[in-house]
């Protein structure tokens, strides 16, 4: 399905202050982008004039840029009409930095396609700090003489910001330096291997330059980007929320997957605004959100509580509160369950089961369901874990330099030591003690950095039962650029991934469905599973094998998705928490925390216990944590 086909159009409702559209997922919505700058760049051409992109660097626009790189090859979309300002760049920052957006953009963009050289323009973050404003206004004269940008891509922060416009950003404010807010600074620490390397200025066009674009894409993706979403669609035009200025610029548009969509008021109560379908979904969704405006459980919803909220099609249609709440209600109690693969002695019940369950990182298969991890050994099945990636980025360099300097020494205190280990060890430790912030690590560092997560898994999975021998380190080769930019998914990682299925033949498959992690690698692993499922679909075992994906690590599943709810004693989250501690390297302080600042063991016990207080406050049985699962319907057509 192409990304037009794809799309969901959502016209601008009563609370509506920009118009938006909804795709199912990012690449959808960054092909459809990539299609309408096509479509200007040939038009252009066409009329022997140019076209002026506004572009940005980021996480959001790749995809875009990939599109059009395929477009150039494939297609012979030519660049050669085309002129190019960028948004923004870290101030100091050189243009061969990983970090630099100059470099970002030549490694997505530039260098595949027939740029003219002349005409890319990328803000300049090596100036003297005196030269910066005299550079600035000429920044500004050369998009006026380029006849103004037609097309201008953008992100958008957590503050809001768009460009490096931060909070108290006017209207008014044109191409100039700017400090970066302290928030700003932590969503960027990834890149820079923590907040303390992330440079405190940057060089930035301003809101006005941006709202004089003749047409501008915000695009926004994922479960992180929602609540500045909302506020950016429905709140206030307010400088405390730079966003918000698109408001007044009648060619906007915001592009959206369906995750950053979630907390506009017309995605989150669509029968609100319009007539809906009341399937089982729809059904659950509105009867779940009742409750929980009401601070009522299901069970206890009346006529008047439909009527006096907007649910009085949904009434009229099943004909009393009664039906509604009694089969909402049995549905969420039928997600409970004690038994993830079923129990033994059960009719045309398999038991014991063979299940994998697909890890992205050493540690998401103990973060998102450690516990049901547990008790599915612990009820005697099968069961194999894949750590898809070495996870070998997310290792602080103290941390190896302390396992270089122990091998070194263990080798001393049991006589092994011979000059290759003394002259590896060195080799280590010097370079770790030579590295630049960010600098990428030497291939041996990156080994040893994948073996120190390598045991960590070893030693979590152990916790939760089960044995070294039916653990999987796939190291799939996307990853491993030693950097947080990753290669596009290849022939191999899925061959890999196949290889492991067919060998297995497993009864149920667990994968991480938690798409909002900062740099995608959750996102490209379930790809790659996707399609070795895809490439297995024939074969005898996959026929009746069910895929389950989690949640935890990022983000949880609503209760009006979840299929499967696992329940947690009290010393299983205990042993869950064991098993998260395993993972030495990423406690206290994680190298990639995302925006969530507390440490991974702490999100997953606060999201599975609000699982498990939302579903007693529905009026279900108390629990004190809950795991939630969603079924993958990708095998069922």
């Amino acid at each position: 399905m192409s990304g037009t086909d794809a799309v969901q159009m959502v016209c601008a409702s009563t609370k509506s202050k920009i118009a938006y559209r909804i795709y199912p997922d990012s690449r959808d919505a960054s092909v459809a982008v990539a299609n309408e700058i096509a479509r200007l760049i040939r038009s252009r051409a066409a009329e022997s004039r140019t076209a002026v992109l506004g572009l940005v660097a980021g996480s959001s626009p790749v995809d875009v840029y990939a599109e059009l790189r395929r477009l150039h090859a494939e297609e012979g979309l030519s660049f050669a009409n085309v002129v190019t300002f960028n948004l923004d760049e870290y101030y100091p920052m050189s243009a061969e930095c990983l970090q630099s957006h100059s470099r970002f953009m030549h490694e997505h963009l530039f260098d595949h396609v027939d740029m003219v050289a002349e005409n890319i323009h990328l803000p300049d973050g090596t100036l003297q700090p005196e030269c910066v404003a005299d550079y600035c206004l000429a920044y500004e004269q050369r998009i006026e003489e380029a006849g103004g940008i037609d097309i201008q891509l953008l992100g958008i922060g957590r503050t809001g910001h768009i460009g490096f416009n931060e909070p108290g950003s006017g209207t008014d404010s044109r191409t100039r330096m700017i400090t970066l807010d302290g928030m700003t600074r932590i969503d960027s620490a990834s890149n820079f291997f923590g907040v303390e390397n992330v440079p405190r200025r940057a060089i930035t066009m301003g809101v006005g330059t941006i709202l004089q674009a003749k047409k501008i894409f915000l695009l926004a993706f994922g479960e992180g980007k929602s609540s500045i979403i909302a506020r950016t669609v429905e709140g206030e035009l307010a400088p405390s929320v730079p966003a918000t200025s698109l408001q007044e610029h009648p060619g906007a548009e915001l592009i959206l997957d369906e995750a950053a969509s979630a907390a506009i008021s017309r995605i989150q109560s669509p029968w609100l605004d319009e007539k809906v379908v009341w399937d089982d979904a729809m059904v659950r969704r509105a009867v779940i959100a009742l409750s929980q405006s009401l601070d009522k459980p299901v069970l206890m919803l009346v006529d008047g509580d439909y009527n006096e909220n907007g649910l009085q099609d949904l009434l009229a249609e099943y004909g009393s509160a009664y039906e509604i709440n009694l089969r909402v209600f049995r549905h969420l109690q039928s997600t409970i369950t004690g038994w993830p693969a079923g129990k033994p002695n059960q009719p045309d019940v398999v038991f014991p089961k063979r299940i994998v369950l697909f890890s992205p990182h050493p540690d998401d298969d103990v973060i998102s369901m450690g516990g049901t991890l547990t008790r599915l050994a612990d009820q005697g099945h099968e069961v194999h874990v894949a750590y898809q990636t070495s996870g070998n980025i997310a290792v602080f360099d103290g941390d190896a330099i302390r396992f270089a300097k122990f091998a070194r020494e263990f080798c001393k205190e049991f006589d092994l030591l011979s000059p290759p280990v003394v002259e590896l060890t060195q080799k280590m430790i010097r370079f770790l003690g030579d590295k630049d912030p960010g600098e990428v690590d030497i291939p041996e560092m990156q080994r040893l950095k994948g073996l120190i997560r390598r045991g960590e898994a070893e030693e979590g999975a152990i916790v939760c039962g089960v044995p070294a021998e039916r653990l999987h380190f796939l190291d799939l080769p996307f990853y491993e650029t030693g950097v947080v930019r990753k290669k596009p998914i290849s022939d191999r990682d899925i061959e890999i991934t196949v290889d492991l299925l067919r060998d297995v033949q497993p009864h149920q498959i667990y994968a991480a469905g938690d798409l909002s992690d900062p740099h995608g690698t959750h996102r490209t692993c379930l790809e790659v599973l996707f399609a070795a499922c895809e490439l297995c679909r024939e074969d005898e075992w996959m026929r009746s094998c069910a895929v389950w994906l989690y949640r935890g690590a990022w983000q949880e599943w609503p209760p009006y998705e979840i299929e499967m709810a696992v329940p947690l004693s009290p010393q299983e989250v205990d042993r869950k928490r064991a098993a998260i501690f395993k993972h030495e390297s990423q406690k206290d302080r994680a190298l990639f925390p995302g925006a969530d600042a507390r440490e991974f063991w702490q999100r997953a016990e606060a999201r599975n216990a609000h699982t498990a207080r939302t579903y007693d406050q529905l009026g279900l049985a108390q629990y004190q944590a809950i795991e939630g699962f969603v079924r993958w319907k990708g095998m069922d057509r």
